[in-house]
């Protein structure tokens, strides 16, 4: 099959590759069915972006996508590309704007039909105690620049340190909720100047703080191990590193724009603007991408703590009774040196998930002791009208994917047309007669998010699942949303 001169081959039927042509280094590979394949023909700018990405200097086995696929900044997003340390490239495209947006996922003891009259006040109290929209402050006090850099080498320990939250609630956040190596001096006033006030804050598009049910489980095993049982309410948080992530990309970007010169690169995308991971440029970058990350998971923790709050609040329950337990946080804008195997051999690598999650496999030493014997939590928020997914990861994703699953359900329009498609649409009471209740900043938000401007989640969590990637545990439905 050719799609705008690109030669896609079909290996199954949730798998096609690109076959390695002109300067691609290595193949291209899409986890998509036959069905979705299809009805992104229109749109073929995210599969261009694929072959771009295999461009990369020092890329490994392949260029991937996962079915949520989409056109990005540079590369798709839904992209991976993981990279030789020695004589590979670490490429913000492949990281992307929003540094470290992420999702975590807090079961209750709740049951949903107990407590279901008390949502509209509970969405009601959300959304006054934790800041959403553009710019949004005020979760908590203004911090200090001191703080700040405090807080983008500590991560998510700054808000356990300070009370938001348990020192147990690191175990279940990926890397423990601070990435090492993270220095503030690579990281530039102005992206400090816009933390200052962001700690503890939604922030908008598609970022939101659900409630939801769990409508039904898919492996009782492993659900049991995650905690989750059918009719439960769950706490969804999808947020990352707001103005201070977004400002690194921008600064970085533009000294790896020079970079790219300096080292001679031919790339076929500008935006694809990269630099050997070993040089200057290289390092400073990944530092301050750590520091943006550290700064994203202190975020989620302090929101969580802000919705435990709420929670005792509107229920007048005990600690102890709600039992309010982070299950996993996991990041999807990231860039990461981690041990995999290329042609045979272990060997570290940079692996670039840009719009993926880390999907890493029973037993595997870096995820927590709880989950080992089944896998990693895999957190695939889908639109605020129709459902999400708890999947965990497999030994299939090692080998295929450098342990990595898709994160999302994906865009199919962009906000202008999202926009465009929902005017003459009361959303907000279609979500309610289907039993959601929302809070927003501002109608634009909710149009511009609005359920049929994504993908199918189902079907792409289907993909994962089918082929092998990572495996579905737990369906959850919204019933309550608070949005930017």
């Amino acid at each position: 099959m050719r799609v705008s001169g690109i030669e896609i081959e079909k290996i199954t039927d949730y798998l096609w590759e690109i076959t390695k042509s002109g300067s691609m280094l290595v193949p291209g590979r899409i986890y998509i069915s036959q069905n979705m394949l299809e009805s992104s023909l229109q749109n073929d700018e995210a599969f261009k972006q694929v072959v771009n990405v295999a461009c990369l200097p020092g890329i490994q086995k392949y260029s991937l996508a996962m079915p949520d696929i989409h056109w990005g900044y540079g590369f798709p997003i839904g992209g991976v590309a993981a990279t030789d340390l020695d004589e590979g490239v670490i490429s913000p495209g492949g990281v992307g704007y929003d540094i470290n947006c992420g999702v975590r996922v807090a079961r209750t003891s709740l049951e949903y039909q107990q407590v279901k009259n008390k949502i509209p006040k509970l969405i009601e109290t959300f959304f006054k105690n934790i800041p959403t929209g553009v710019g949004s402050s005020g979760a908590i006090k203004k911090l200090s620049a001191g703080e700040i850099k405090n807080i983008l080498i500590n991560g998510a320990e700054w808000a356990i340190k300070n009370g938001f939250g348990s020192q147990e609630d690191l175990l279940f956040t990926e890397e423990n909720g601070k990435m090492k190596e993270a220095d503030p001096d690579s990281v530039s006033a102005r992206a400090i100047e816009r933390g200052l006030d962001q700690a503890g804050t939604l922030g908008s598009g598609n970022h939101f703080l659900e409630v939801d049910v769990v409508e039904k489980v898919f492996d009782e095993k492993v659900a049991q191990v995650f905690g989750l049982f059918k009719g439960q309410l769950v706490i969804q948080i999808h947020t990352g590193s707001r103005g201070l992530g977004y400002q690194v990309c921008d600064d970085y970007l533009k000294v790896l724009v020079q970079a790219e010169k300096k080292y001679q690169f031919n790339l076929p995308d500008k935006q694809l603007a990269c630099a050997p991971i070993q040089s200057s440029e290289g390092q400073n970058y990944l530092s301050a991408m750590r520091c943006a990350a550290n700064f994203a998971w202190n975020n989620r923790q302090i929101i969580m703590h802000l919705a435990k709050k709420s929670l005792k609040e509107i229920f007048a329950i005990s600690e102890t009774d709600l039992d309010f337990q982070l299950i996993y946080d996991v990041c999807h804008n990231i860039a990461k040196i981690e041990e995999h195997e290329c042609d045979g051999k272990k060997k570290k690598v940079c692996v670039h998930r840009k719009g993926a999650t880390r999907a890493f496999p029973a037993g595997h030493n870096l995820i927590p002791e709880k989950y080992r014997e089944v896998g990693q939590p895999v957190l695939i928020p889908g639109d605020m009208g129709r459902y999400s997914f708890i999947s965990v990861g497999t030994k299939k994703a090692m080998e295929e994917t450098f342990g990595s699953s898709c994160h999302g359900a994906g865009r199919l329009q962009s906000r202008h047309q999202a926009m465009k498609q929902s005017k003459g649409k009361d959303l907000i009471k279609e979500l309610t007669d289907s039993g959601i209740v929302i809070q927003a900043k501002g109608y634009k938000t909710i149009a511009e998010e609005m359920p049929h401007a994504y993908k199918d989640v189902s079907e792409v969590v289907d993909i994962m699942h089918y082929a092998g990637i990572s495996t579905k545990v737990a369906k959850i439905r919204p019933v309550g949303v608070i949005k930017g």
